[in-house]
């Protein structure tokens, strides 16, 4: 899973998993959070998203929660993974920016 921090670029896939992680949630609740939000367009398999879930661990940008006991181990986002969350909302916006320019529409500053 390649995302280009420094310049402030999160793949779509990262994204999705730290959306689905503003609340406790386990690997199976993940992929349906991501299916149901993108209309089944992005569905991730077991390998890549346990794969994800370990990069983003060891990012410390979620980190392990609930019963360790639990046969589902459940993450939640920390506050560094907001952070990156906030980041990518703002260039996101940026980039909407641009397209809607680009396009010949008109970009109100006051709402942003």
């Amino acid at each position: 899973m390649k995302d280009n921090v420094q310049g402030g670029a999160l793949t779509e896939t990262t994204l999705l998993i730290l959306l689905a992680l503003f609340k406790p949630n386990h690997g199976y609740g993940i992929m349906q959070f991501i299916e149901e939000r993108t209309d089944k367009r992005v569905s991730l398999g077991p390998g890549t998203l346990y794969g994800a879930i370990n990069t983003l661990s060891k990012k410390n940008w979620i980190v392990p929660c609930g019963e360790d006991d639990s046969r589902k181990k459940q993450f939640i986002i920390t506050e560094l993974g907001k952070k990156q969350v906030i980041k990518e909302k703002k260039r996101l916006e940026d980039l909407s920016m641009l397209v809607e320019l680009a396009l010949g529409g008109e970009y109100d500053h006051e709402n942003y």
